[in-house]
C-alpha cells in the first residue's frame, strides 16, 4: 500500500484477509492445543471474526493492558490490567493483536507470556505498522501492512469512537 494515499481497506478486502489467515492458522496448529489471546479492546472484532474461521479446536481468552506515564514518558509502562484466565504451560498460544506499531507493548506481552512456559507463542495482528517500529517483535501472522497513518475501524478507535466501522480507514488522531 503506497505510504502516499491514505489508508482505506474495505470491508469485503478484510473478510477475505481474516478468512486466509484463518486457514492458515488452522494448517499451521493442526496438531496442537491452541490457545487464542486477544487483547483487549481492540483486537476483539479481529478475534470474533478469526476464530469464527479456524477448523481446529481452540479456547479463547482475553488480556487487557494499560499504558502509565502521561505525556512526559508518551511510550509509558506497560502494565496487565486483565490477565487470561487459561494456563498455557505447554499449551500453544496465539496472541491477537488489532495492530502492531511500536512494538513496545508486544515485546512486554511476549516477555510475559514466554515466562509462563507455552509449548509455542506466535502473534497475529491485523495491522502491521512497521514505520513505527522501535522494538523488533516477531509478528508471524499480518493481516495487512499499513504506513505510519492513524487509523480506525474493525476495533481500532479514535476516543472510544468508530470502533464498530466495518472498513479500516486513516483519520486524523484527535
Amino acid at each position: 500500500m503506497p505510504s502516499d494515499r491514505p489508508v482505506h481497506i474495505t470491508r469485503p478486502e478484510v473478510e477475505a484477509r481474516i478468512g486466509a489467515l484463518g486457514k492458515e492458522i488452522s494448517r499451521d496448529y493442526a496438531d496442537g492445543r491452541l490457545v487464542v489471546a486477544a487483547v483487549l479492546r481492540g483486537a476483539v472484532y479481529f478475534a470474533v471474526d478469526l476464530t469464527r474461521r479456524l477448523s481446529v479446536p481452540f479456547t479463547l481468552d482475553f488480556l487487557a493492558i494499560s499504558r502509565f506515564g502521561g505525556t512526559a514518558r508518551p511510550h509509558g509502562v506497560v502494565r496487565i490490567t486483565k490477565d487470561l484466565d487459561e494456563n498455557i504451560y505447554g499449551r500453544d498460544v496465539l496472541l491477537l493483536e488489532d495492530i502492531v506499531d511500536t512494538g513496545l507493548s508486544l515485546s512486554y506481552l511476549l516477555r510475559t507470556l514466554a515466562a509462563r512456559e507455552p509449548a509455542s507463542l506466535k502473534v497475529c495482528t491485523l495491522l502491521d505498522a512497521p514505520g513505527r517500529r522501535i522494538v523488533d517483535v516477531p509478528v508471524e501472522y499480518v493481516g495487512f501492512r499499513i504506513p505510519d497513518q492513524f487509523v480506525v475501524g474493525w476495533g481500532l478507535d479514535a476516543g472510544q469512537s468508530h470502533r464498530g466501522e466495518m472498513a479500516i480507514r486513516a483519520v486524523q488522531p484527535e
